[in-house]
């Protein structure tokens, strides 16, 4: 059984994913695909990553997402963020944000990154805007290699531009 993290008051609980969760994490990032608010991802990507989500459960419903993508040594990216229409404003995302940047701590990691139209949200967890690219020339050069999609949003490679356009990068240290 995987551990539970976290119980909220109205019963739901926060604990990592796993491959059973990812028919309703898709439910959720179709919900924000729809509206423009989060990328799309193939259903492969989420099977492939269900490591680096933890996962909001109410009643046996998948309620909320969220994933942590070591990107650098000390650098990572919050990435699908989604919480149940019903349930926003309700801490659900907080709470799930705040045991990602705890997990990002715990792997020795200083700072982290989100690519997010949701600026308030992240704002009042500490990230900030930025407009320079969060890592150096080196770092960027190594990272071309890369061929996951956050990292080509992070470097702001002119293949994402159109998938990220309003999109705001913002950082937090950790």
């Amino acid at each position: 059984m995987t551990a539970v993290l976290v119980t909220l008051p109205d019963g739901t609980v926060i604990r990592p994913a796993r491959t059973s969760d990812v028919r309703g994490i898709r439910r959720l990032v179709d919900e924000y695909v729809n509206e423009r608010r989060l990328l799309a991802k193939a259903t492969v990507e989420l099977y492939e990553h269900v490591q680096e989500f933890l996962v909001a459960v109410h009643d046996g419903v998948v309620v909320g997402c969220g994933a942590l993508h070591v990107v650098w040594e000390d650098l990572g990216e919050i990435r699908t963020m989604a919480v149940d229409p019903e349930l926003r404003h309700h801490g659900v995302g907080g709470v799930l944000l705040e045991l990602l940047i705890d997990r990002a701590r715990d792997l020795g990691l200083s700072r982290l990154f989100c690519l997010t139209f949701e600026t308030e949200f992240f704002g009042r967890h500490g990230f900030e805007a930025i407009e320079e690219r969060p890592v150096s020339v080196e770092v960027f050069e190594a990272l071309l290699e890369s061929r996951d999609e956050g990292v080509a949003e992070l470097l702001g490679l002119e293949r994402v531009k159109p998938n990220t356009l309003g999109n705001t990068r913002m950082l937090r240290f950790i």
